[in-house]
């Protein structure tokens, strides 16, 4: 199987991605595309920069870990609809080049730093992962959205 990890891989998304413009229109959901795009930059920022984000503590950050970490990594497509993170959700204006750009820039980046980086790296929600969680976290949510707008 291949993984996101993988230079071919990578370009099957990015691929996809050039399919977007800024008329593209969602099949489901209240996110434009531009937004959208913006909102699939999450995964990726909870890795590359996590000091955006607050970490959570507690009851909460074992909750996450044991309920939502398990449909997250396995290999179940999310269902339309389903509710984000609040750290993901994104209802302001975004501009489509520039999202599209951090997008790409990210899947580029996370490619070329191979699925030796990713294993066992810890994840901001959900604690140390292996190379195939990380690529299941990736994938699914990439594909979700994708395939929210006709990509």
């Amino acid at each position: 199987m291949k993984t996101i990890f993988e230079a071919e891989e990578t370009q099957n998304y990015l691929d996809r991605i050039e399919k977007l413009s800024p008329e593209t229109q969602a099949k489901w959901g209240k996110m434009d595309v531009a937004q959208m795009l913006a909102h699939s930059c999450g995964p990726y920022e909870y890795v590359f920069e996590p000091e955006k984000f607050k970490p959570l503590k507690g009851p909460k950050a074992w909750l996450v870990k044991k309920l939502v970490k398990p449909i997250v990594v396995k290999d179940k497509p999310y269902k339309k609809n389903t509710r984000t993170t609040p750290d993901f959700k994104i209802v302001d204006k975004r501009d489509f080049e520039a999202e599209k750009k951090r997008l790409v820039d990210f899947l580029k980046r996370t490619s070329e730093l191979g699925a030796d980086h990713f294993d066992g790296k810890k994840s901001f929600s959900f604690g140390e992962m292996t190379t195939q969680e990380w690529h299941m976290m990736f994938k699914k949510h990439l594909d979700h959205h994708l395939e929210q707008f006709g990509v």
